[in-house]
């Protein structure tokens, strides 16, 4: 009788331990095995609050796998099932289950690049930002120039224009605009280190005069090297309390600018016209890259306090007006009747 109840326990556990084996084989296969070889790609949403029993299917549904509970077995084995992200996830079948679960594991999730260059106003930041379909063109303006908003990230401005830091982000589908903006502002706040800070009050100016500041210069020069230059004309005009006259600021002030300045333009009053006001303009009128931020700082030691583009990107300084309307004669004039 025991010599029975013992070949019947080892038959019982051969059989367990033989369909163990054969699970093992089986589910270790179907993790190292593609669904197909179509390498398309599925961008898969896992939602917030979601569970993995839900996922599984949905990815079963869209052809990422071929079997949603040998799947969920997978994740469970592994202790990964109660581990995923949130997020889009750039998929296809020709990836293995196991390398799309370790993808949910590690967050892996989509980033849309945005690359803003230097000198952007924060209506053109906006639209950029627009173009990956995460956030919404208007909302994200309306976030930007909320003056609730800037106070709370530390800007001393009615509005975040100049203050979003020119770069290229990578963003993903659970960033809003304000974790946009956030991120924009503090690589802004990086950069606008406190030796700038200290450099910015021996100037006896506050932050939000030299980024106003750095961001005509940014507008004015299309030539780096001549950035401390223009900087030192705009310094001595400041210094010499002449108007700063510069074009930019005037077009910023301009609604719906059409691209040719006229001197209508220029005789219109307005807070951004600096052919009307002394000084500096009420705030920036773009975003300055670190070129033109440490220019403003750190202008160069110059006499002049004129200059007229020679139409090439670059420009004639002049230390006199009689100088300078000679320039203006020789570029500016000689440049339109060529039609250029």
């Amino acid at each position: 009788m025991k010599h029975s109840v013992f070949v019947w326990s080892f038959l019982i556990l051969s059989l367990v331990l033989g369909a163990g084996l054969v699970l093992r084989d089986s589910l270790r296969h179907y993790a190292l095995t593609p669904t197909g070889s179509n390498t398309d790609e599925i961008l898969f949403t896992v939602k917030q609050g979601e569970g993995f029993r839900t996922v599984a299917e949905r990815m079963e549904k869209d052809g990422l796998i071929t079997d949603a509970f040998y799947f969920r077995v997978l994740a469970r084995i592994q202790k990964k099932d109660t581990r995923i992200h949130t997020g889009e996830y750039p998929m296809s079948p020709a990836l293995s289950p196991q390398t799309l679960l370790d993808m949910m594991v590690s967050g892996r999730v989509k980033r849309y690049r945005v690359t803003l260059p230097e000198g952007l106003r924060i209506t053109e930041i906006a639209r950029r930002v627009a173009e990956t379909g995460l956030v919404d063109e208007k909302e994200f303006l309306m976030a930007a120039t909320d003056k609730g908003l800037a106070q709370k990230l530390g800007i001393p401005a009615d509005s975040l224009e100049g203050y979003l830091y020119p770069d290229t982000y990578f963003f993903t589908a659970g960033d809003n605009e304000e974790t946009m903006i956030r991120t924009m502002v503090q690589h802004f706040n990086r950069v606008f280190t406190q030796e700038k800070k200290d450099r910015a009050k021996a100037l006896g100016m506050s932050m939000h005069e030299v980024i106003t500041l750095a961001s005509i210069i940014e507008k004015e020069t299309g030539t780096p090297e001549e950035r401390p230059r223009v900087s030192s004309v705009f310094h001595n005009r400041l210094r010499k309390g002449m108007r700063l006259q510069t074009d930019p600021t005037v077009i910023y002030g301009i609604p719906d600018f059409d691209g040719r300045i006229t001197r209508t333009h220029l005789r219109t009053p307005t807070p951004y016209n600096t052919y009307h006001i002394h000084g500096l303009p009420p705030g920036p009128i773009a975003s300055p890259g670190r070129a033109s931020i440490e220019a403003a700082l750190w202008p160069e030691e110059s006499p002049y306090i004129y200059f007229v583009s020679r139409n090439d990107g670059t420009h004639h300084f002049s230390t006199n007006l009689a100088e300078h309307n000679r320039a203006v004669q020789k570029y500016q004039r000689s440049h339109r009747r060529s039609g250029q």
